[in-house]
């Protein structure tokens, strides 16, 4: 019982509250699919279709209104004055580099002479 994924159902053979187990099936070395089998009795299911999956039921500890408003940190078109959007903004594979003031860059970086670099 090698690489298998689990999740709870109510068999219909046996009738236990159980978990459903995927098993590979091969051709050799090729997977051509999975088997779903009953953990508790070992029933095969022939599809996805026949396993009957049970309700996830989880609890309501939070409702909406203990949830806290939406934090707007930097309005829309402040992020867009960053060096990875500036015209002389050059990228490498060794550093990012700032052509105006010939120095090593970060792309969140930010200077004056910023210049929109043209939309490709």
């Amino acid at each position: 019982m090698t690489d298998r994924k689990s999740i709870a159902i109510t068999c219909t053979a046996c009738g236990a509250e159980s978990l459903l187990v995927r098993r590979p099936v091969y051709d050799g070395f090729k997977r051509t699919g999975e088997s779903l089998h009953c953990a508790a009795c070992g029933h095969t299911f022939a599809s996805e279709a026949d396993v009957p999956f049970k309700e996830a039921k989880r609890p309501a500890v939070f409702t909406e209104a203990d949830r806290s408003a939406a934090v707007q940190v930097f309005e829309e078109a402040e992020g867009r004055r960053l060096c990875r959007y500036c015209a002389h903004y050059v990228v490498n594979p060794f550093t990012q580099w700032c052509g105006v003031h010939k120095k090593e860059v970060e792309a969140t970086d930010s200077c004056d002479r910023f210049e929109k670099r043209e939309e490709e």
